[in-house]
C-alpha cells in the first residue's frame, strides 16, 4: 500500500504513520534500526527494493530522503509511505524536498526516527566528501557509501582512508567478503608455508580489487602487485588472485563472472559459485554488525600505505615518460 502525501509536513508524516499501524496493522514493533537514504538525483528505487529486501533480515523503519533545493518557486515537501506489499518487513517514507524545505536536512528525518534505536545512513550514489560531517552521518552510527557508483570508482577508493571516521564502509569493501573467506580458507590448509608474493587483478572500474590488495599486503605481510585490466579484457569486479608459495602457486580466477576456479600445486582444480554480490546481500551483511569496522579501517589507511601504485597505472606514467 502507498499513501501519498503532497505538499505536507514532517509532524502530518509521524501522525500518518501511526495513523497507518492503527487501522492497518502495520506493527512497528520490532524494528531494529532506521535505515536513511539519501539522494539527490531522484528516488533511487534499486535502494528502496534492496532495503525491503534486506528488511526481512532486519525489520526497520526506511527514510529515503531526496534533496532538490535548486527549484524555482515556495518551500515543498512532498511524501509517501509504503507499507505491506510495497515495503517488504520495513515501513518506508519517501521525502522530496523541494527549494527552501531541502535546506536542513537533520530536521526532516529527525522527527521521523525510531525512539532508541540506532540509525544507518546510506548514500547509494551522492556521497558528501566526508560522511562523518554530513547533516545525515552526524545523527548516524553507520554510514554506508559506495565507490563503484562514482565516475572514477578506483581513485574514489583510494579517498576513503582519507577522510575515513569509525562508523563508515564502502560496500566495495563488503562485496569482497566471498573472495576473503575463500583465500583464508585455502591459507588455513597444509602445507602452512608464508606467501611470497601477490597478484591482484580486476577491471578498471573496480574499487574491491585495490582494497583487496590492501588487505592482502595488510594481512600476509608480502609484496602485492595490483592491476586493473582493460575493459576489452575484463568489464567487472576482481578477475583473479595469484598467492606464490615455496609449493607452487594457488590461483583463484573468475573465467566467468558468475563461477570462478581454484588451482592449487598437486589437487585438482575446483569450480566454484561466485556471483557478484546484489545490493540485498551487501546492505544485509552490513545491518548484521552496527559496531565500527576496524579491519575495513586498517585496510583502507594502513593498507593503502603500504600499497603501490597499481601496475596498469604505472605502465601509463612510463609511457609518459
Amino acid at each position: 500500500m502507498i499513501i501519498p502525501l503532497p505538499d505536507t509536513t514532517v509532524s502530518a508524516i509521524a501522525k500518518a504513520l501511526v495513523q497507518t499501524r492503527e487501522e492497518g496493522g502495520a506493527v512497528a514493533l520490532g524494528r531494529v534500526l532506521t535505515l536513511v537514504i539519501s539522494s539527490t538525483s531522484g528516488t533511487p528505487e534499486d535502494a528502496i527494493d534492496a532495503a525491503n529486501d534486506a528488511s526481512r533480515e532486519h525489520p526497520m523503519r526506511v527514510i529515503v530522503l531526496t534533496l532538490d533545493p535548486d527549484v524555482d518557486g515556495p518551500a515543498r515537501l512532498d511524501a509517501e509511505i509504503r507499507v505491506g506489499g510495497n515495503a517488504g518487513a520495513s515501513e518506508v517514507v519517501v521525502l522530496h524536498a523541494l527549494g527552501d524545505a531541502a535546506s536542513n536536512a537533520e530536521s526532516l528525518i529527525t522527527g521521523l526516527l525510531l525512539p532508541d534505536a540506532p540509525v544507518v545512513a546510506w548514500w547509494p550514489a551522492d556521497t558528501p566528501p566526508v560522511l562523518a560531517d554530513s547533516a545525515i552521518g552526524r545523527i548516524a552510527q553507520r554510514r554506508i557509501s559506495d565507490a563503484s557508483r562514482h565516475d572514477d570508482p578506483a581513485s574514489w577508493a583510494h579517498e576513503l582512508g582519507r577522510v575515513h571516521q569509525p562508523g563508515d564502509t564502502d560496500f566495495a569493501w563488503t562485496r569482497i567478503t566471498r573472495w576473503r573467506e575463500q583465500l583464508a580458507a585455502v591459507l588455513d590448509q597444509p602445507p602452512y608455508e608464508p606467501v611470497t608474493s601477490v597478484v591482484v587483478k580486476g577491471a578498471a572500474a573496480s574499487p574491491s580489487t585495490g582494497l583487496l590488495a590492501a588487505w592482502l599486503r595488510l594481512k600476509l605481510d608480502a609484496p602485492v602487485r595490483y592491476e586493473y585490466l582493460d575493459p576489452e579484457e575484463w568489464s567487472n569486479g576482481i578477475k583473479s588472485v595469484r598467492l606464490t608459495r615455496a609449493s607452487g602457486d594457488i590461483l583463484l580466477e573468475r573465467p566467468a563472472a558468475d563461477v570462478a576456479t581454484l588451482s592449487q600445486p598437486g589437487q585438482p582444480s575446483h569450480e566454484l559459485s561466485f556471483p557478484r554480490r546484489t545490493l540485498r546481500e551487501c546492505l544485509a551483511e552490513e545491518l548484521r554488525s552496527l559496531d565500527p569496522d576496524l579491519l575495513y579501517g586498517r585496510v583502507i589507511t594502513q593498507g593503502w600505505e603500504l600499497l603501490g601504485t597499481p601496475a596498469a597505472t604505472r605502465e601509463r606514467d612510463d609511457d609518459t615518460d
